[in-house]
Formats: structure tokens, sequence, C-alpha cells
């Protein structure tokens, strides 16, 4: 196992030479009791063993598909199911790198490589900071989403050239495909149609947008229920975004996010500054911003449109 860590460490610095981006987005974990109702939020903690074995699991996933993508000139491929990811939409790339210099961090874009780099740095540089939230999900965004297709387009966010999902086949339907393609190839058989396989991979992906989006309101719904079981209680918290209508802030100690409408902030005016992401009051020129620590209390849980209103603690 030891040498076996040693080896997924090289692999997985030679990955970012190559140019791959380091999406690693925080998990939350609700403890549950008997009834399913939460009594406990943490954030799942990716350790050394995750890395070995992720980077194993990319390994084997990116062999089967050269095994069969990877053919010798004027061969032509036979038909397999990819999981392909495409370059940033330059529009979107270009927003991005505007916004995160207003909070004063660089990305660079003049190759693929130094993308990645600056990609990489950025999500260093923001860990544990209060913005680190609204920049992960905006850079999220940012990005193509990764989707299956019989057309090898490659997966730009590994820095991959060929990729498959093979390792997950009692989870995951597309890996099932894959194991029952390589099943028939290796005794012989005749590629299978293109049209039919194209088909199945958007059906894929299709199903697993809804996935993720019932896995996003799952979380939502079960931080708002814990929550709701604290009305009126005071916890310290950081600004993680700030709008016109009000202030997002997640709470420290478990992560639940919520808002603090304008409404709440009757003290004075504020008027928003989007370019500087903070809210400032007028008369007596109080400033918000973006990764400012902030006390609040629960002031309303709506479990029905999972949202969670707070109030400020002077």
């Amino acid at each position: 196992i030891l040498k076996l860590n040693a080896m997924a460490t090289i692999l997985r610095e030679q990955r970012y030479k190559d140019g791959a981006i380091n999406f690693d987005t925080k998990e939350v974990k609700f403890i549950l009791d008997d009834n399913a109702k939460p009594i406990g939020v943490y954030t799942k903690e990716a350790k050394e063993a995750n890395f070995l074995i992720e980077e194993f699991m990319l390994l084997a996933n990116k062999s089967v598909a050269e095994h069969i993508g990877k053919v010798k000139e004027r061969k032509k491929a036979k038909t397999f199911v990819y999981r392909v990811h495409d370059e940033p939409n330059p529009e979107k790339l270009g927003t991005f790198v505007q916004f995160v210099a207003k909070l004063g961090y660089k990305i660079k874009t003049t190759s693929r490589k130094t993308l990645a780099d600056s990609f990489n740095k950025l999500f260093v540089d923001i860990e544990g900071k209060g913005e680190q939230n609204m920049i992960d999900s905006i850079a999220i965004r940012t990005m193509s989403k990764a989707y299956y297709s019989t057309d090898n387009i490659g997966h730009y966010g590994l820095g991959f050239s060929y990729y498959t999902h093979f390792t997950s086949p009692i989870r995951r339907y597309p890996d099932l495909m894959v194991h029952r393609l390589l099943t028939k190839y290796a005794t012989g058989g005749r590629s299978v149609s293109p049209v039919k396989y194209e088909e199945l991979c958007e059906q894929c992906s299709d199903a697993e947008q809804t996935a993720a989006q019932a896995e996003r309101a799952s979380i939502k719904y079960k931080q708002v229920e814990f929550m709701g079981e604290r009305m009126g209680q005071e916890f310290d918290g950081t600004i993680s975004g700030v709008t016109e209508w009000g202030l997002y802030v997640e709470i420290n100690e478990n992560k639940c996010e919520g808002m603090i409408p304008m409404r709440e902030l009757d003290d004075d005016f504020y008027d928003f500054d989007e370019k500087a992401y903070c809210l400032t009051g007028r008369r007596y020129h109080k400033k918000y911003s973006l990764g400012d620590p902030i006390r609040i209390k629960v002031a309303r849980a709506n479990l029905e449109r999972k949202q969670l209103d707070f109030a400020l603690v002077e």
C-alpha cells in the first residue's frame, strides 16, 4: 500500500504538470437520528487514502479508453462510450477572469497549461476564505459540463486524450455499458451502432444532471431542516455572497448558508457595489464585503422553499 501511495503521488503530480485542473469540491454530510432527522452536519474531508484510490481509478478509466480508442494509423476505432469534457466557453471564461480580478486574483489564459496552473493556484489561495464558496461555484459554472459520448474529444479538466467511466458498474450505467462492450470486443465481436449508443450516452448524461440537481436539493433541504431546530440561536459566519437583495452568509461551524435580506439591514440605506462586491450605507458608510466575518441569528426556515433567512446580530 505504501508503494502504491508513492506511485499515486507521482501520478497526481504528473497530471497537474500535464494541465489537469483540481476541482476539489467539499461534500456536506449529515448525522441522522433514527427518524432521519439531521442532528449534526460535517464536511467530508479527502485524505491520502482517498487520493490513492482516486488516482488508480483515473488510471484504470484512462487505460480502458485508450485500449479501445487508441488504434493504429488508418484503422478505425470501434464504437465506445467515452467520458468527455470540452474546453471552457471563451465568453464565460472572460467573465470569470474579470470577476476574480476584482477580488484580487489573477487568471492567465495564454495557454491551456497556464490556465490550468492559474485555476489550481486560485483554489489553493481561496481555501478557507469567505469568498471560497462563491468562487468555487462560479468556477464550476464557467467550465463546460462533462458528459458521455461515442465521439471522443478528450477530457479537458483531467488533461486526458482518452477517458471513460469503467470503475463503477454496480452503481453507474455507463460503466456497465463499457464492461459489456469490452467483453464483446474481447471475444471478437463487431463494432456496435454509434447512433444507438450515442442515444444511450445522451440518456445517461441527462439522468446524471437530474441526479446532481436532486442531490443539491436534498442537501439544502436537510440544512434548512437542521437550522430550523435552532431558531433564534446565534452563530459566527462569513459573508459568502453579496447581492442587491441582501447578504449570503455561511455559518462557520456547519457550512449551512442562508441570507440576510436587505430589509433586515434597517439601520441605513445600503447601496450595492457590484464591482467591489459590497454593500455600503449611505449615511453611516458602514460596509459589508465578501469574506467579512459576521454574527447572525436564525430568523426563518422555510422547508418547502429550502430557504434560510438570518438576522444580523449587532
